[in-house]
C-alpha cells in the first residue's frame, strides 16, 4: 500500500514545527515541507535543516520574490487597494501566490495532500484553501487547527512547547515572543499575545524592538529627505532616475520610509470569518509607493474614470482580503484597472519626515492639467467663464422644479445661527 505524502506550508514557527510531526504520526505519511521566499529575510535560515530534523523527508524553499512583487504587489498598488481605508494588504495579497507554489510543489512530488498551520479562527485558512481551490480543485487540503484531536492535544502554546521538548523540536525562539508576527517584502504584521488588548499601547517604551523595518516617527532624521519616483503605466520604474525592477523599487521603498518613520498602522478590523482582530502593521515602502502612485493619478487620469475606479476600491480589497485573487470577478476588475492605468505615467517627488509623506511635485507628458485654463490670472485658454452659467442653470434645473412644484420645507429654510444686521 502506497504511503501517503502530504506537503506542508512551513515557517519553522511553533505551530508547524509541531504539525510536521503531528502529520507524520497521525496519518502515517511521508511529509514534504515548503517555504515560501516572499522577503521575509532571516527568517528562512536553516529551515531545510530544522524540517527534515523535525521529521520531513525532504523540503523546497522557493524564491517568489520578483514574481510577488511584479504580478501581485505592483497589480494591487494599480487598483489604490486598501482594505477598510486603513489596511495594505501585505499578508493577503502574498498568499495566493504561496498558494499556487504550494500546489505546484504537491504535484511535483506527486502528493495526496497538502497541509497547512493557519488558525481556524482567522483568514489564511479561507486564503490558503480558497486559493487551492481554485488551482487545484481534486487535492485533498489538511488543517490541523480545523482538526478535534489537534485541538484536544494542543489547547496552548504550553502544550505545543512541551510536545517539542519532548520531541527534541527546538523552537525556543519562537516561544519567547509575546505576540505571532508575518513578514515578506512588503510588510510586517504583528497581532495576538500583548496585541490582543486594543487598548495597549504597542510604541511604548518597554515595546520599542517589536518593530523590525521602521523608525519611531520621533527618532526619525530632523531633516527631510527629497525623493523622485518615476510611473509608466501605472508601475514604478525608478527611483531618483535610476531605473530598478520592482523589487528593488520595494526594498530601496522600505529602506527610505523605514528611516523616517513611515508606514506604521495600528488597526481594529474585520475578519473574513466575522471576528474583529487587532493588528499593528509596518508597510514603510508600500505606502510611499501608494501614496505617490496615487498623486501621479491626479495629474494624468480623467475624473469619471478615476472616480468610477475609486468606486471598486473596497470591492477590489475585499476580495484580495478574504482570498478570491484567482476568482473570475477579480480577474475582470483588473482588466479594467489596469487599462485605467495606460496614461499614468510621469514623475512624483515626495518630501519624507517624520512619519509623512508629502507630495510636492508631479509632472507627465501625458498630464490633463492645463495651467492656462486653471490660471486665475486672465490668461487665455479654451474655457470661457461665461459658459458656466448654463452648465450651473442646468445643473439646478431639477432643484429649482422640485422647489417650485413640491415646495421647500421650513426645516430646509431654517438657520440655526443667530442673524445679525449691522
Amino acid at each position: 500500500m502506497k504511503k501517503k505524502k502530504i506537503v506542508l506550508a512551513y515557517s519553522g514557527g511553533l505551530d508547524t514545527s509541531v504539525i510536521v510531526n503531528w502529520l507524520k504520526n497521525r496519518f502515517n505519511a511521508d511529509i514534504v515541507t515548503f517555504s515560501a521566499d516572499v522577503g521575509q529575510g532571516e527568517e528562512l535560515s536553516g529551515l531545510a535543516e530544522k524540517a527534515k530534523a523535525t521529521g520531513a523527508v525532504a523540503h523546497y524553499t522557493v524564491n517568489l520574490v520578483d514574481e510577488y512583487v511584479s504580478d501581485y504587489i505592483y497589480p494591487m498598488i494599480r487598483a489604490n487597494a486598501i482594505y477598510e481605508g486603513q489596511y495594505y494588504l501585505g499578508t493577503s495579497i502574498a498568499r495566493p501566490l504561496i498558494a499556487k507554489a504550494h500546489v505546484q510543489i504537491a504535484k511535483k512530488e506527486n502528493a495526496d495532500a497538502v497541509a497547512h498551520g493557519a488558525t481556524g479562527k482567522g483568514n489564511d485558512q479561507c486564503r490558503f484553501e480558497i486559493s487551492y481551490g481554485a488551482l487545484a480543485p481534486d487535492l485533498e487540503i489538511i488543517s490541523p487547527w480545523r482538526m478535534d484531536d489537534f485541538r484536544k492535544q494542543f489547547p496552548g502554546r504550553k502544550e505545543m512547547i512541551a510536545y517539542c521538548k519532548k520531541h527534541n523540536i527546538n523552537v525556543e525562539a519562537s516561544a519567547k515572543k509575546p505576540y505571532s508576527m508575518d513578514r515578506n517584502i512588503l510588510h510586517i504584521s504583528y497581532e495576538a499575545g500583548i496585541l490582543e488588548d486594543p487598548w495597549f499601547d504597542p510604541t511604548v517604551e518597554s515595546n520599542k524592538d517589536m518593530f523590525k523595518l521602521t523608525k519611531d516617527p520621533q527618532d526619525a532624521p530632523d531633516e527631510p529627505e527629497y525623493i523622485e519616483l518615476e510611473f509608466k503605466k501605472g508601475d514604478c520604474v525608478a527611483i531618483n532616475g535610476k531605473k530598478m525592477k520592482p523589487s528593488a523599487v520595494l526594498k530601496k521603498l522600505n529602506e527610505l520610509g523605514g528611516k523616517h518613520g513611515i508606514g506604521r498602522v495600528d488597526l481594529v478590523e474585520n475578519r473574513f470569518v466575522g471576528m474583529k482582530s487587532r493588528g499593528v502593521y509596518e508597510t514603510p515602502g508600500g505606502t510611499i509607493l501608494m501614496n505617490a502612485h496615487r498623486q501621479m493619478e491626479t495629474l494624468t487620469m480623467d475624473r469619471d474614470l478615476m472616480h468610477l475606479r475609486d468606486s471598486l476600491i473596497p470591492k477590489y480589497a475585499e476580495l484580495v482580503y478574504y482570498g478570491f485573487w484567482f476568482a473570475p470577478e477579480r480577474e475582470a476588475l483588473q482588466a479594467f484597472i489596469d487599462k485605467s492605468q495606460e496614461t499614468v505615467t510621469g514623475v512624483v517627488r515626495l518630501k519624507l519626515y517624520k512619519g509623512n509623506i508629502i507630495c510636492v511635485g508631479r509632472k507627465s507628458p501625458l498630464s490633463l492639467y492645463d495651467e492656462n485654463i486653471a490660471s486665475m490670472e486672465g490668461v487665455k485658454s479654451e474655457y470661457n467663464q461665461n459658459d458656466a452659467t448654463g452648465f450651473i442653470k442646468l445643473q439646478t434645473l431639477r432643484l429649482r422644479q422640485r422647489a417650485k412644484k413640491q415646495g421647500v420645507s421650513k426645516e430646509m429654510l431654517k438657520c440655526k445661527s443667530k442673524l445679525v444686521r449691522e
